[in-house]
């Protein structure tokens, strides 16, 4: 057969599904819409080879309607249209709906989706959107309101595994083989992470292999060939895989979690990530999240960051895996980040307050004969090298606390350092008050 393993498997009734369970299963929505033909407009969103196409297909079935496919890859508004005349022909010759299923609908813009639009609105076609990409950011509110989004999740070891033995014995579909051995299947499932397409295609040629050795028993030494050289593990460096795996590096670090900061640190880099993304990530990491609770994260960070650029992979590697491991054990505070960031929103909403006039500079005669920097107090002449009771803030934004240390790390230090100084101020100020 020239048809590839995987299209020839492709399930064509509910019961031939393997995963997905979470949506199929009885009770759950899809299903219940699969097996009483109700249809609605759905976009089905998860990684290559979970069973898009084929659910979209099932869909159509389940229904009796007419299933008609676009790829946004290749296709464009013509097609769209041209889908549209054979979806209304189809319903005034013989009362048949249609079943319009978009792959790759992240890759369409925004005219082209909003195309849709009013077909799906009256009726035309049920709209059957496949995205590998978060509809939230991909996909137009407009389309995604008219539209329920299933969530598909990677296939699992098991499933992959029944999924490998039907398509050996399938005598009309598969190879018609003898069952290969458990071994066998379990290491093209775990190969295939997850995505059935790429499972089948493993045990397709695996089987030729042994074919062209004059056998069609599939041993583990044609398994081990198949799979030499094959990535193993899924990453996307620029989609929602990407920023799941450094939310998951970041918010390991933050709860504290060294071993779990160097799972997703080495999944990262296992995949292809740049160290100098990671690299970076680090050092903000050590600034939001550490800050100066332990101001050395900062420093260790540039260090690793510095150290990977000279030494390059897989050398360097390893001083950011000991960057992830400091940030993870040390002492954690986001005050300063906190403070910044309430300081930043009273700039923009206050606008440009003036500078008081004993904080501002005076080169010139005229600046001093306006009293720029009169009244002002040099800290070094002052007792313990602190202005008691001096303003430095805008007068409207005057007593404003942005900066509260945590009792953490070093910030235990600053923040009673800063409770002597607050209370030096209210003594002088009491002090000024008795003077008044």
């Amino acid at each position: 057969m020239t048809q590839p393993l995987a299209d020839r498997m492709r399930p064509r009734a509910l019961n031939e599904v393997r995963g997905q369970g979470h949506l199929l299963a009885e009770g759950k929505p899809l299903g219940a819409a699969l097996n009483t033909g109700r249809l609605h407009s759905m976009i089905f969103w998860g990684p290559p080879g979970t069973g898009k196409t084929t659910l979209a297909r099932l869909v159509a079935a389940a229904s009796d309607s007419q299933f008609l496919s676009i790829s946004a890859v290749l296709g464009g508004v013509k097609d769209i249209r041209a889908a549209i005349e054979q979806a209304r022909a189809t319903r005034e010759r013989d009362g048949t709906g249609t079943v319009l299923f978009i792959d790759e609908i992240h890759r369409f813009n925004k005219a082209q989706q909003d195309a849709f639009l009013p077909h799906v609105e009256d009726g035309t076609v049920v709209f059957v959107g496949a995205t590998t990409e978060n509809p939230s950011f991909e996909v137009n509110n407009a389309l995604l309101s008219r539209a329920r989004v299933y969530v598909l999740k990677l296939i699992q070891t098991d499933d992959l595994q029944m999924l490998l033995r039907d398509a050996a014995l399938d005598a009309e579909r598969g190879l018609g083989i003898a069952e290969p051995a458990p071994q066998c299947l379990e290491l093209i499932a775990q190969a295939a992470d997850g995505d059935a397409r790429r499972a089948l295609t493993f045990l397709e040629i695996a089987f030729e292999l042994a074919y062209a050795q004059g056998t069609d028993v599939i041993s583990i030494e044609h398994i081990k060939e198949t799979l030499s050289g094959a990535s193993v593990r899924r990453f996307d460096k620029g989609g929602d895989a990407f920023y799941d795996l450094i939310s998951a590096l970041h918010k390991s670090i933050r709860g504290s979690n060294p071993d779990a900061a160097l799972y997703w640190l080495a999944r990262m880099l296992d995949g292809g990530c740049d160290p100098a993304y990671i690299a970076r990530r680090l050092t903000r990491i050590a600034s939001e999240d550490i800050g100066n609770a332990d101001p050395r994260a900062l420093a260790l960070c540039l260090d690793a960051w510095e150290t990977q650029s000279r030494l390059g992979s897989p050398e360097g590697e390893l001083a950011l895996a000991q960057a992830a491991v400091y940030l993870a054990v040390a002492a954690k505070s986001n005050a300063v980040y906190t403070a910044f960031a309430q300081a930043i929103k009273d700039v923009r909403e206050h606008g440009s307050l003036e500078v008081p006039l004993h904080l501002r500079n005076a080169p010139t005669q005229l600046m001093k004969e306006l009293n720029h920097g009169s009244n002002y107090r040099y800290a070094h002449d002052q007792p313990g090298g602190y202005v008691a009771g001096e303003h430095y803030l805008p007068e409207a934004l005057d007593g404003r606390r942005y900066y509260a240390p945590v009792d953490r790390g070093l910030e235990i230090k600053i923040r009673e350092k800063m409770a002597r100084l607050d209370k030096l101020d209210q003594d002088a100020q009491a002090a000024d008050r008795d003077k008044r």
